[in-house]
């Protein structure tokens, strides 16, 4: 039986839905490697950036005080090489989509909190069949602050009426789960990016996992709870 004030899972999508990230990380290095930067390979991106809004990724990398409209043009670069990369590629997180179902069944409510553009999520969403199985789609594009700040998440949360307590984030990436705890929002890490290792050290982790299959989303939501309830704010 569900709280009077429901719950919600709100998930990453790339590296949550899909398993993507390494299409994300080698589009950038080749990005970079146009512009002259040799020292970055894939690896370092994942755990330094990955989650993280273009233009942030930009200016960590190759200049904090890189301007709007060129951080923009090698964003649309990026991206475009990313979709010629993974358009053939994309699949659904092996159980991803039984979890859906399960969670909508239980009237668990459904939102994604993403770093990627419009353009992208659409291409994701779309190729996954996924277009109108969230509540709530919020992208960096919608708040002042991309992640790590919390800001994705607690508007997510806004949206589908639920508080950030009774969220559940998935996420893959360090930035991301960085957002989740400053959010004040339990979270489940996903390892297509991260170690267990890496993902296990934030407190607000309630569960590591590679992928949807055989998760419960009751006992989940529970144990979640149950975590919050023994550690109140």
């Amino acid at each position: 039986m569900m709280d009077e004030q429901g719950f919600a899972f709100i998930f990453d999508m790339d590296g949550v839905l899909t398993d993507n990230m390494s299409m994300h990380a080698e589009s950038w290095v080749e990005v970079f490697r146009d512009r002259g930067l040799e020292g970055l390979d894939a690896r370092r991106y994942m755990v330094e950036a990955a989650g993280m809004h273009g233009h942030d990724v930009l200016r960590h990398f190759l200049d904090p005080d890189i301007t709007a409209g060129e951080a923009h043009q090698l964003s649309e670069m990026k991206d475009f090489l990313y979709r010629v990369m993974s358009r053939e590629l994309i699949r659904p997180m092996a159980g991803l989509l039984e979890f859906l179902d399960a969670a909508r069944s239980l009237g668990i409510k459904l939102a994604v909190g993403t770093g990627a553009v419009q353009r992208n999520i659409d291409f994701v969403l779309g190729i996954l069949g996924l277009e109108d199985a969230f509540g709530a789609i919020v992208c960096a594009d919608d708040v002042p602050r991309g992640k790590p700040a919390p800001d994705i998440f607690l508007r997510a949360s806004e949206l589908v009426g639920v508080p950030p307590s009774s969220c559940i984030v998935f996420e893959d990436a360090i930035p991301g789960l960085e957002a989740a705890r400053s959010a004040g929002m339990p979270a489940v890490g996903v390892t297509t990016t991260n170690s267990a290792g890496e993902l296990s050290v934030f407190e607000n982790v309630v569960r590591v996992i590679d992928d949807f299959r055989n998760m419960d989303p009751d006992a989940l939501r529970k144990l979640a709870l149950g975590r919050h309830l023994s550690n109140p704010a």
